[in-house]
């Protein structure tokens, strides 16, 4: 599940550059878009991790 949250990242950081080298004025705004996108996604990974671990009855139910 780490390697989506990496992968995320790495097109969140790309698509970042892209965008500040196309829209200066938009680059924080953009910016901000995307922190907002990767931290959804990670809990997301988060919540489904926390899902499998109460599905197989594991004692520790964070991830």
């Amino acid at each position: 599940m780490k390697s989506t949250t990496v992968k995320t990242a790495v097109i969140a950081l790309f698509a970042s550059f892209f965008i500040m080298g196309c829209e200066d004025n938009h680059a924080e705004e953009a910016g901000e878009r995307i922190d907002e996108a990767v931290t959804d996604v990670q809990n997301k990974v988060e919540d489904a991790c926390e899902k499998v671990k109460e599905g197989v009855n594991a004692e520790e139910t964070n991830c």
